[in-house]
């Protein structure tokens, strides 16, 4: 009895894995592909220059380092760049790909936690990282400088999630 039951569960699997198998699309076909005729469509250049428009992200402003926010915040034992800050990257990296004489320092922070030797390792790679954005964001490399001050500065006192929070961070200064 066991022995047909395995074949009848045998026999039951393998219809369903063809039955599964068996589709009415034509897989040799090309897709077949839409096409519409637009009546909006802007003329055709033919002059080889570019149609697209620029867009001012300044709000017609000079962007100057004094009204840009200068600290991005990291997570504990992380270096990577939070969504949340990378518009303050975004923002410096335009200023110096607009103004190519400004040059910043990117100051690598860390919290009290940990050996002075991991956190000034840390550090440098905090300030490496939000450098690096900046430089393919349009920044030039010769712009910038990545520093680590480990945990030697902290920005607030204390020892608590809060204390330590603030304590991780980028500072980008004006060279």
């Amino acid at each position: 009895m066991k022995k047909n039951a395995g074949k009848l569960w045998l026999a039951l699997a393998g219809a369903a894995l063809l039955g599964g198998c068996a589709s009415g699309v034509k897989l040799d076909a090309p897709a077949p592909v839409e096409t519409r005729a637009t009546s909006n469509a802007p003329p055709a250049d033919t002059s080889g220059q570019s149609t697209v428009g620029t867009i001012d992200q300044t709000g017609g402003k000079s962007i100057s380092a004094s009204n840009l926010d200068r600290v991005i915040y990291f997570d504990f034992d992380s270096y990577v760049v939070k969504d949340e800050f990378r518009s303050i990257v975004e923002a410096h990296a335009a200023m110096l790909k607009a103004d190519k004489s400004k040059k910043e320092v990117a100051e690598g922070h860390t919290d009290e936690r940990g050996g002075s030797e991991y956190n000034l390792a840390l550090g440098q790679k905090r300030a490496e990282a939000v450098v690096k954005q900046m430089v393919l964001l349009g920044a030039v490399d010769g712009q910038l400088e990545a520093v680590s001050y480990g945990k030697e500065r902290p920005a607030v006192q204390g020892s608590d999630e809060a204390a330590w929070a603030k304590n991780r961070r980028v500072e980008l200064r004006s060279k």
